[in-house]
């Protein structure tokens, strides 16, 4: 007796059926945003990865049904929108969390305690490299470079950054994300969900109030550069390695405006460390953002 191809479980390689439409009113909606989007560019499909974007604000991830919106209204194939898709990682191809946390695992933050952040969180959260929360608050990944080498080891959430990270403060604001409480970037914007973010990286302005005159700069160590073509030359000093003193030297003490690096000294952790609040400041000014904690040490203290 012979079995057939299903009983075996062998796949007769049956094409994909095509992706169900949206219902009418959110097309309609779409189709409005898209067309905003769309008029900002001289030719139509450089409005590709905004409206990938556009996408995903809808569901939290591109779906075979939003890869066929964008195809439709750019007049592409899907073989197109698909190979973009699929190259850029910042559009996910699964349903994923509300928060986006990523831990940059290169070599400056692995070697500054990046790696261990990351085990910690898996283990912590129950989770592999880009898998989801069971409540759905939370999707982990590791990152190649978060381009803030000199605030590692860094965390970012939905595209925000979370400076100077140890193990205890990144365990403590994935908790605080999951239980609904405040948790503040070190710098930039307020936090907002996956999906709120997606439409703000498609082009739309970011309504929330004082999200626009929150803010964030590089660090004074990633501005010396800048300060020397100035001619605002740094006095020398010399960096003994890590654990010896010079000899018949009395130990360099720095200035105010003088910043260590992560490289050079343990630095405070983010905000998200209620006992080490973030120093984090713009060229050596005041910042422009609270550092206050999150968490309930900090609703205690308020």
């Amino acid at each position: 007796m012979t079995t057939s191809s299903s009983e075996r479980g062998v796949s007769l390689g049956m094409p994909e059926l095509p992706a169900p439409p949206y219902p009418d009113d959110v097309r309609a909606r779409l189709e409005s945003d898209a067309r905003e989007v769309i008029a900002r560019y001289p030719d139509s499909r450089s409005a590709l990865l905004p409206l990938l974007h556009l996408v995903q604000s809808e569901e939290g991830h591109v779906t075979r049904t939003g890869m066929q919106f964008c195809a439709d209204m750019l007049d592409l194939t899907t073989a197109e929108v698909t190979a973009v898709a699929t190259f850029y990682t910042m559009y996910r191809r699964r349903p994923s969390g509300d928060y986006q946390v990523g831990v940059c695992t290169n070599t400056l933050c692995a070697v500054m305690g990046g790696d261990a952040i990351f085990e910690e969180l898996q283990e912590h959260l129950g989770i592999g490299n880009g898998e989801t929360t069971d409540d759905g608050k939370v999707t982990l990944e590791h990152i190649e470079c978060n381009a803030a080498c000199d605030f590692a080891p860094v965390v970012m959430v939905n595209w925000e950054f979370f400076d100077n990270q140890t193990p205890e403060s990144a365990t403590r604001m994935v908790d605080d994300l999951r239980a609904g409480r405040p948790v503040a970037p070190t710098r930039g914007a307020p936090l907002c969900t996956f999906k709120e973010t997606a439409r703000i990286l498609a082009g739309f302005p970011d309504e929330r109030e004082g999200a626009v005159e929150a803010t964030g700069s590089a660090g004074p160590a990633s501005l010396i550069g800048l300060k020397l073509a100035k001619g605002e030359a740094a006095p020398a000093r010399v960096v003994h390695p890590r654990g010896e003193a010079p000899r018949d030297t009395p130990p360099h003490e720095p200035s105010p405006t003088e910043h260590l690096s992560s490289h050079d000294a343990p630095q405070e952790t983010s905000a998200s460390d209620p006992a080490h609040p973030s120093p984090t400041t713009l060229d050596g000014g005041d910042s422009p953002r609270p550092s206050g904690s999150s968490g309930p040490a900090a609703e205690e203290e308020e």
